[in-house]
């Protein structure tokens, strides 16, 4: 499983959602005693846990080439 420091340097991005999905999501994680962003970062750590548990580990030689995307 992933460590909450795998990624030193945080990554920002954009979200387009509904105003309502947005607004129940922030209560789901106000509910969990969470940030919504913390929320988010703890989903997607897990849907990668359960990836890797179905495809198997995800080496970095297979996500090297969106590494770079973004340092353009």
């Amino acid at each position: 499983m992933m460590s909450q420091r795998d990624d030193i340097m945080d990554v920002k991005f954009t979200l387009r959602t509904s105003e309502s999905v947005f607004a129940k999501f922030k209560y789901i994680a106000k509910h969990n005693g969470r940030s919504a962003n913390r929320e988010l970062d703890m989903l997607i750590r897990e849907h990668i846990a359960m990836f890797e548990q179905k495809h198997g580990a995800i080496r970095p030689e297979d996500y090297e080439d969106y590494l770079k995307l973004r340092s353009k």
